[in-house]
């Protein structure tokens, strides 16, 4: 996407709303009812010079005042199915850009949610949900209210041209010989807005997405009396933004004056021409008034034009930025014909000679070679030194990233060859940063398990020693935990992410510091209910803390992605390598006394 935006203002055109076509095609009784609207409505107003030239021409002219009184009804009558017609199009065309909108957005962020890990390791989700939200807003108007404009002087236009050859050829021709003068500078202007609006639109995505990190982060920024820092770096933002509005402004606004100045001008010019072929009695009064009213459309469609089309261009600069990310292409992908999974699973993890680097980082190896078996039902306990590629095996399990060479296989299947969904069905994960959604207690559990019931939902919770303190919320499980969880302890988020895990209960367990955020009394409520998962699964620990490690079956010690030991604590304290001097850095004295005990 990045690479993308960079070449995006290239383009100048609003080729990019050919995009929203598809959707249009969706909704064909509401472009139906829009289009029979706008021509209603457009016929109805080119209606309007040929009853005044009859007027002009004939009712002053004659006593009867039936004459005019019959033409006032007819105008009236014009002016009742005008406004029919301006109602039903207003209808039509907003409720179709509501509807294009919604859908939308809908796929845009479906697409967003099924995206790659590698693609958010480089782009920052504040500027995503500027897409998602200021973009689609953007394109609600163009559909909208801004193409029914775009469409009804379009229509005026053409018609009013038409009517003027048809009352005054020779005026007419005056017209068209200035048409091109006009509409070529317009579109190049139009191109300059365009580039100008998608800058506008990036900088201020730019902006909106510092703006979601410092919010999200207020208790550190205030903690750290950055409030003043974060309010300057953001200043500078909405500055930088507002400097590429403002340049769009201004290109729209010359654009304008240019459109208006050359549109009435030429008019001017030709009516000119009109009043003396009148003196000269080559053309009546009705007929120049006539032709005055639709070289008055025929300007104001195209002065409106020129206004629309840059309202257009920054439509279509959204709607580039939108497309950008409904055809960017996930890197992990379900393969055509993915391979099914043994039934009955079983836990078994395979890592063979698995090698890997973040596309961020392509330089530096975050598994180097890395080998290891897990047994069904065996707990595996995994540490190392901060960027030993501890959570990289998390990563390349769930298939968030594929390796660069080797392979990892869960029952015995290269987890390439199957559907990420199916792969994902088999694993439960309790990350170290848990993620809370701005809900209820009992969705959060249930996530993943939507259809979960009720009493599956509380004994989950039960599970993970999370129910009490969930019953003296004021509501209970149907508290709301605010964003983030931020109403919750870290201790308590950290149960309510146990009992999501437990509620899946799936054959594959990864516990990523599971216990870190727990007191010494939830440690050991928690590690009870983990005791009883452990037993029941193949389970990946990535753990300093004691009471985890000495419960696993083996231990694996990484570094620099890599297997440098392996063994129980028991074997590994006694031969005096990484694991032991990671163990005396980590861990108190009265947990080396217990080492020490263990030894012996």
């Amino acid at each position: 996407m990045s690479s993308r935006e960079n070449q995006a203002p290239a383009r100048k055109s609003i080729r990019p709303l050919a995009t929203l076509l598809p959707y249009l095609a969706r909704y064909r009784h509401l472009v139906v009812g829009a289009g029979i609207s706008l021509i209603l409505a457009a016929v109805t107003t080119l209606a309007l010079p040929l009853a005044v030239r009859r007027m002009v021409d004939n009712g002053f002219s004659s006593p009867d005042s039936g004459f005019i009184n019959t033409y006032f009804s007819m105008l009236m009558m014009l002016a009742i199915v005008l406004a029919l017609a301006s109602a039903a199009r207003y209808y039509f065309v907003i409720t179709l850009g509501e509807r294009i909108v919604a859908d939308l957005r809908r796929n845009v962020f479906d697409r967003v949610t099924r995206l790659s890990a590698s693609f958010f390791d480089v782009n920052q989700s504040g500027e995503i949900v500027s897409r998602l939200t200021a973009d689609t807003t953007q394109v609600k108007s163009a559909v909208g209210a801004t193409a029914s404009v775009a469409l009804r002087n379009l229509i005026l236009c053409l018609g009013a041209i038409g009517m003027m050859v048809y009352t005054s050829p020779k005026l007419s021709s005056l017209v068209l010989i200035a048409i091109p003068i006009i509409v070529f500078p317009l579109v190049g202007f139009g191109r300059s807005v365009r580039r100008r609006s998608r800058q506008a639109q990036d900088t201020l995505a730019a902006a909106s997405a510092y703006a979601g990190e410092a919010i999200a982060a207020s208790r550190t920024v205030q903690a750290f009396n950055g409030e003043g820092l974060a309010n300057s770096h953001f200043g500078a933002a909405v500055e930088d933004a507002y400097g590429a509005a403002r340049a769009a402004i201004k290109a729209r606004s010359v654009l304008t004056a240019f459109a208006i100045t050359m549109v009435f001008g030429s008019v001017v010019a030709v009516l000119w021409f009109g009043a003396h072929d009148v003196l000269s009695g080559n053309l009546s009064a009705g007929t120049l008034s006539q032709f005055l009213l639709y070289s008055v459309f025929a300007a104001g469609s195209l002065g409106s034009l020129s206004e629309v089309w840059g309202e257009l261009s920054q439509a279509a600069g959204a709607a580039e930025r939108l497309n950008e990310l409904l055809t960017e292409i996930p890197e992990i992908q379900a393969p055509e014909n993915p391979v099914a999974m043994p039934v009955p699973a079983t836990g078994a993890i395979a890592f063979d000679d698995v090698h890997f680097a973040y596309p961020s980082r392509p330089d530096y190896k975050s598994l180097n070679g890395l080998s290891f078996n897990i047994a069904p039902g065996e707990t595996v306990a995994i540490v190392g030194p901060s960027g030993a590629g501890k959570s990289t095996v998390f990563s390349m399990l769930l298939r968030f990233y594929d390796p660069a060479k080797g392979a990892v296989r869960v029952d015995g299947v290269d987890i390439r060859t199957v559907d990420p969904k199916d792969l994902r069905d088999r694993i439960a994960i309790v990350p170290q940063d848990v993620t809370m959604f701005a809900s209820s207690v009992h969705d959060n559990i249930a996530f993943g398990m939507p259809n979960a019931s009720r009493e599956a939902v509380r004994a989950a919770a039960v599970a993970a020693q999370a129910d009490e303190f969930i019953n003296r919320l004021d509501k209970g499980y149907d508290t709301y935990v605010g964003e983030r969880g931020v109403t919750l302890s870290g201790g308590q988020r950290q149960r309510i992410a146990i009992a999501r895990a437990i509620l899946k209960n799936a054959p594959v367990l990864l516990l990523d510091e599971a216990t870190s955020a727990l007191d010494a009394e939830s440690e050991t409520l928690v590690q009870k209910a983990l005791d009883g998962l452990l037993h029941e699964r193949s389970t990946i620990i990535i753990a300093h803390r004691l009471a985890t490690v000495l419960k696993a079956d083996r231990i694996l010690v990484l570094d620099h992605g890599r297997i440098v030991e392996e063994g129980t604590h028991a074997s590994l304290i006694r031969q005096g390598g990484l694991y032991a001097k990671l163990a005396r850095l980590q861990f108190n004295h009265g947990a080396e006394a217990l080492f020490v005990n263990v030894q012996s």
